[in-house]
């Protein structure tokens, strides 16, 4: 089923963040439907630093290939700004749709971005964006492939400009909108009020962070049709593997964390390893005789 189908059914769509293809295989083994790419949390695990514009269009474009490459369920991808203007735009719909993206994030900060959920953010005039998003709708090979546009407005030009952003961005031709840093259960409501009947709206849950933390279920009643927790697999591995490590380093042995890990062969069945190894010998030259 792709993405743009599965989004015609009034069932919320509740996608993890993921970062690389383990942590996508895991979600999809757990029964999720649709994934997030999230361009934070590959800066958190791929460079070891904050999600500050530091990441390259072609460093999420890798990631996102391996991601595909693995796992069958459609993936949401957060392309930040474009990685620049809407040229740069372009060639970011054409490469990530060209790496299996299922719909395309592009936002209006201006370069270089920050986490929606960091002071200090700024916007692009709303009219650069809609170029922008003219742009890529104008880049994509195939209209299964979907632009959801982001608005980061709400912290400097409060909600009613951030909403009226959100208007001027589908009119443009966005598939599906994502207001993000929401400040209150009152915000949340206004903006499924505003588009929840109309198009996808996608409501960001980052723990700690501007926007009340509300289950899928809660927010599909309010009228969202996507909710993704971004973040939340990055910062719950570097949890583990913090007691991991302190463990490790007191006790000089994993024994004590044996119970909180997979095992050498638990591991490997996760990963498939006794399928790839049956498929090789299919081309065996024994195999062949």
């Amino acid at each position: 089923m792709t993405l743009r189908t599965r989004l015609t059914d009034p069932r919320v769509l509740l996608a993890p963040g993921v970062y690389d293809a383990l942590t996508a295989l895991v979600a999809e083994q757990a029964g999720f439907e649709a994934l997030y790419l999230s361009g934070a949390s590959i800066a958190y695990t791929r460079l070891g630093r904050s999600d500050v514009g530091l990441t390259t269009a072609t460093e999420v474009e890798d990631t996102l290939a391996r991601l595909t490459e693995r796992v069958a369920v459609p993936v949401i991808v957060d392309a930040d700004t474009g990685f620049g203007n809407a040229l740069n735009a372009q060639r970011t719909v054409r490469a990530f749709e060209r790496a299996g993206a299922a719909m395309i994030q592009l936002e209006d900060q201006t370069f270089p971005k920050r986490c929606g959920h960091l002071e200090g953010k700024r916007v692009v005039p709303a009219a650069e964006m809609v170029g922008k998003l003219r742009a890529a709708v104008d880049a994509r090979r195939s209209s299964e492939t979907l632009i959801l546009a982001r608005t980061d407005a709400r912290a400097m030009e409060g909600l009613d400009a951030a909403l009226e952003r959100a208007e001027r961005y589908l009119e443009a031709g966005a598939d599906a909108l994502f207001v993000e840093a929401l400040r209150s259960d009152d915000e949340l409501r206004a903006a499924a009020a505003r588009f929840g009947g109309r198009v996808p709206l996608l409501a960001n849950m980052v723990e700690g962070g501007a926007t009340p933390v509300r289950s899928a279920d809660d927010l599909g009643a309010l009228g969202f049709r996507i909710v993704i927790f971004p973040g939340g697999t990055a910062r719950a591995a570097a949890a583990a593997l913090q007691g991991y490590f302190a463990s490790l380093r007191q006790h000089g042995t994993t024994e004590p964390w044996r119970d909180r890990m997979l095992d050498f062969a638990g591991l490997n069945e996760l990963i498939g390893t006794p399928d790839l190894l049956r498929r090789g010998r299919t081309y065996d030259d024994d195999a062949a005789d």
